[in-house]
């Protein structure tokens, strides 16, 4: 009879760092986070593996953590961010574990992930859950690249210690977000079937291998289903483009999904993609051709510095006044608002620029900066000194205020720049340049409506 399986509980410190880290992930940086298949999830004390799709640096493993919240999780990370020792201590404490690669960290040091499996094993022995990125890596597009084999290894290293009598469990799962690099936008976790890995034991002890060269195929299929991806990289930025335009959203209306609701435009995403795709396969001419003059409109877009959904309003002078009365209104409020969170938005853009060369590192320094520095010195601190200054109803009325005050001084920072936009579309619409984009739009968008048919 197999033994019975105890996780590790969350001391303290984890505690109190995991209700931090969603203050600040979950509260602040994302206006809403999907689960989607939460009921899939294996309970705790079953030895899983979560494999999934990664896109978005640290954002990936840290909402999965905040909100997998009834089991301790360990993460396996790329070796280089453990590389300042006060960092590679915290996250170890947080139940990262360092993953070693050749191309990043030399041939010698690949040896030292014998350590870093036998402690994801180890914990998987204890009946608690490991998470890792079979891609190695994290991708710059929504698409899937190829796994390594490292996360079946762990799999079957502790089902072996087990003496093959306890059932080690795959769950896909997917990451997805509407945008990678703003804050205040939504993400989405999203799991799939659990994958049993019992019915392959006997076939792994005969050809170790073959049974998990089996596996991979299937898992990644699975979470290739889950997420949305964009397997034509030639056209990737038109396609891509094509669906965040009215044109991805009309195709969502058309077809019964949501396209405001981030689990329904992903499925229509899902299905518009795979609609383009098809329609290159049995019209490459054609197809061919729509790609080029969207790449044109994206860049007639980029260079006049206005948006798709102008084209849809179509706003005059009139709507551009209401605006900005609007805001002239919301002004003393945004002023409010501003003054102690304006930290939050300056700190990580005075160094994104000079530290960060990978864009998709991007939303992972912010949150960070926010975690370690603005957050501390824009809610903590002010709480603290009201506190002890002026009482203790003072310190948390501004506690309770902080997170009202950050997103009212995002949107309205947001609602400027829309504010903008109409102005200079507005102050364009007449000039040959907005009526020669208008019209390429209308005719890719009426191509685009014959081709999917």
């Amino acid at each position: 009879m197999a033994k019975e399986l105890k996780p590790r509980d969350h001391n303290l410190l984890l505690k109190g760092l995991r209700l931090y880290f969603q203050y600040v992930n979950s509260g602040l940086y994302f206006r809403k986070e999907h689960l989607v298949g939460i009921e899939k999830v294996p309970v705790d004390g079953t030895p899983l593996v979560i494999v999934s799709n990664h896109q978005n640096c640290l954002n990936d493993p840290l909402s999965l953590a905040m909100n997998l919240t009834d089991r301790r999780i360990n993460f396996i990370a790329r070796a280089n961010v453990f590389k300042n020792p006060l960092a590679g201590k915290f996250l170890r404490t947080i139940g990262l574990l360092p993953a070693y690669r050749a191309a990043y960290d030399g041939i010698e040091a690949v040896q030292n992930n014998r350590s870093t499996f036998d402690a994801a094993g180890k914990a998987l022995c204890d009946g608690e859950t490991v998470m890792l990125f079979p891609e190695a890596g994290h991708q710059d597009k929504r698409w899937l690249g190829h796994f390594k084999l490292a996360y079946l290894k762990i799999a079957f290293d502790a089902a072996e210690k087990f003496n093959f009598e306890h059932d080690v469990m795959i769950l896909p799962s997917c990451n997805h977000y509407s945008n990678y690099f703003h804050a205040r936008t939504d993400m989405l976790i999203r799991f799939g079937d659990p994958i049993s890995l019992k019915p392959y034991y006997e076939e792994y002890k005969a050809e170790p291998r073959t049974a998990m060269l089996k596996i991979n195929e299937i898992v990644r299929e699975r979470i290739k289903e889950l997420m949305l991806h964009i397997e034509d990289l030639e056209h990737y930025d038109q396609i891509d483009f094509l669906r965040e335009t009215g044109y991805g959203r009309q195709y969502a209306i058309d077809h019964g999904f949501n396209f405001n609701y981030l689990p329904s435009r992903l499925l229509s995403d899902q299905k518009l993609v795979s609609a383009l795709q098809e329609a290159h396969a049995e019209h490459p001419e054609e197809m061919e051709r729509v790609y080029k003059d969207t790449a044109e409109y994206a860049d007639g877009l980029k260079r006049l510095k206005i948006r798709d959904w102008l084209f849809i309003r179509n706003p005059k002078w009139g709507a551009a006044t209401l605006r900005a009365l609007g805001l002239l209104l919301l002004l003393p409020l945004f002023l409010i608002s501003i003054i102690p969170t304006g930290l939050m938005f300056l700190i990580p853009e005075i160094f994104l620029k000079k530290m960060i060369k990978d864009r998709m590192f991007s939303s992972s320094f912010r949150v960070g900066v926010s975690v370690f520095v603005s957050v501390p010195l824009c809610l903590i601190l002010p709480v603290v000194l009201l506190w002890i200054f002026a009482g203790f109803w003072w310190g948390l009325g501004y506690f309770l205020a902080f997170p009202l005050m950050f997103v009212l001084a995002w949107n309205y920072i947001r609602l400027f720049a829309k504010f903008k936009g109409t102005c200079i579309f507005i102050k364009r619409s007449n000039r040959d340049t907005i009526n020669k984009l208008r019209e390429l739009r209308t005719s890719i968008y009426e191509r685009l409506d014959n081709l999917l048919k």
